[in-house]
Formats: C-alpha cells, structure tokens, sequence
C-alpha cells in the first residue's frame, strides 16, 4: 500500500502561483516515478507533470515555462511550483505514483 497526501491548493488570481505537494507514506520503495495529472469539469484526467527518482521530469505543453515538478527523495514529498497562473488552469490536481497509487486531489482555481 502507498498513500499519497496533497496539499497546497486554493484560490489565486491570473498571474499568481501556488505550490503543492504530495507527501507519500507506505511501501514507497516500489514508487519509481511520481507525477501531477489535473481534472476540470467535463474534461478528462491529464498529466500535468512527472518526475522519476532519478530527477528526470516531462511536462505538458501547456505548462512549459511555468510550472516545476520537484521531489525531496529525504521527505518522500514531490512537489508542483505554479507560477503565472490562469484561469484554464483551474482544476482538481492528482498526485500519481507508479503502481496506479491516487492521491485525494486538491482544488485550484485561477481567477481572471
């Protein structure tokens, strides 16, 4: 078993940031690669961001430029820096982990 926490997420304006994180507890040995995946109403699930353990990380188009994915190897936490925020961005954020392991997902919405 592996759980996943998220935390992070809220309300900003267009041009803001937020970071989350996802804190993973369990067997997390066998987690090879993490990754931020978004829902917005009527949509489906995307990625949004991975990153391996050995730091090597891919990102969606649409957020190239703007958002980081890191991990903290010594916290088991993984991390999603936001920054110039819009209001398409607005969703409910996943954290993934190999093995099909789901995070509870947090609310962001982007104001314009």
């Amino acid at each position: 078993q592996v759980q996943l926490v998220e935390s992070g997420g809220g309300l900003v304006q267009a041009g803001g940031s937020l970071r989350l994180s996802c804190a993973a507890s369990g067997r997390i040995f066998s987690i090879n690669a993490m990754g931020w995946y978004r829902q917005a109403p009527g949509k489906q699930r995307e990625l949004v961001a991975a990153i391996t353990s050995g730091g090597s990380s891919n990102y969606a188009d649409s957020v190239k430029g703007r958002f980081t994915i890191s991990r903290d190897n010594a916290k088991n936490t993984v991390y999603l820096q936001m920054n110039s925020l819009k209001p398409e961005d607005t969703a409910i954020y996943y954290c993934g982990a190999t093995g099909g392991w789901w995070g509870q997902g947090t609310q962001v919405t982007v104001s314009s």
